[in-house]
């Protein structure tokens, strides 16, 4: 075996078994799990090339980090932020208004499988953390900081990073990092984040309502099991509703056009999430739209509903 085989088998060894939490990471960094499979091939490719000059420094792990978080300021620097249609202005209050064009210019917030982050072996406690700091509403509000301090509250308050390991990744003095970590809470505490949600067979029963409302198009039953004050968006729709009352006349208007549906479960940032297929003017299901749902004790608090079959390649649906 030659001598640079041996170094790219070691490299592959070694590196491997970060790439799961690097695409996590650069997801919370980018918002779109696209930009974030580029942006890890990238770094591995990088990687490779310069392994050879690698001097173990630092862990294997750390200089990964490193070569990561400068590919996502970059890349950064030439995207817009990714949001929802709740962050591009007011709920729509005229019910008798049509739904906005669908705005494909705009760049939005993508959810991420659960396949694709989740530890393997999975560890409990690990997938438990996991999940709660990919939710997508937390991912939503990391968009709104600066890059670096994005990535300092990610390293230091996600993933448990210390403050001088941080320091050192992002060529900072440690009170630089404090200082940007204080704002960044300040604005995105990840505690907001941390929704109450149901016990198991409460969460089971709402989901098991959930679909069998949307098979049958039922929407009183569906609305039942919303909150007060539940949210309904739709990118890439910029419209969405806010209030118990105002989905409900949204959704008498669309069950009536879309008709009984069929809804496969899935899973995306830690969340319940379903694959629904609605007939299409014949008797054939097609992909209507990916719905990701934030439950609390209360029913469920937001859905927010991917329309098209963009994202059912990437769920493997």
């Amino acid at each position: 075996m030659t001598e640079a085989r041996a170094g790219d088998q070691e490299f592959a060894r070694l590196s491997e078994p970060h790439r799961r939490e690097l695409l996590a990471y650069c997801y919370r960094m980018l918002g779109s799990v696209d930009e974030a499979e580029e942006v890890v091939q990238d770094v591995y490719l990088d990687a490779w090339r310069g392994y050879g000059a690698f001097e173990a420094r630092s862990s294997l792990r750390t200089w990964l980090y490193r070569i990561a978080t400068r590919a996502c300021f970059k890349a950064l620097e030439k995207s817009r932020r990714r949001p929802l249609p709740a962050d591009l202005g007011a709920p729509q209050t005229d019910l008798d208004a049509a739904l906005g064009v669908r705005a494909r210019e705009v760049p939005w917030l993508q959810p991420i499988p659960d396949f694709l982050f989740t530890s393997a072996p999975a560890d409990p406690a690990t997938v438990v953390v996991e999940r709660q700091t990919m939710r997508l509403a937390l991912v939503g509000a990391l968009q709104h900081l600066p890059p670096r301090q994005r990535a300092v509250l990610i390293l230091r308050d996600v993933l448990q990073w210390r403050t001088a390991e941080v320091a050192q990744l992002l060529e900072m003095t440690t009170a630089a990092v404090n200082s940007a970590l204080q704002r960044a809470r300040a604005q995105v505490p990840l505690s907001q984040d941390d929704l109450t949600e149901p016990a198991e067979p409460r969460q089971r029963a709402l989901l098991d309502r959930y679909v069998a409302a949307f098979e049958t198009a039922d929407v009183d039953q569906l609305v039942a099991v919303l909150t007060e004050d539940a949210r309904w968006e739709m990118p890439p729709i910029v419209t969405w509703f806010e209030g118990r009352d105002a989905i409900l006349a949204f959704l008498a208007k669309q069950m009536r056009v879309i008709g009984p549906a069929a809804l496969v479960p899935t899973s995306a940032n830690g969340q319940p999430a379903f694959a629904v297929y609605a007939h299409d003017g014949d008797d054939v299901l097609r992909p209507h739209a990916l719905h990701l749902l934030t439950l609390t004790t209360e029913g469920v608090g937001r859905v927010v509903a991917y329309h098209g079959s963009e994202l059912f390649a990437l769920f493997g649906l």
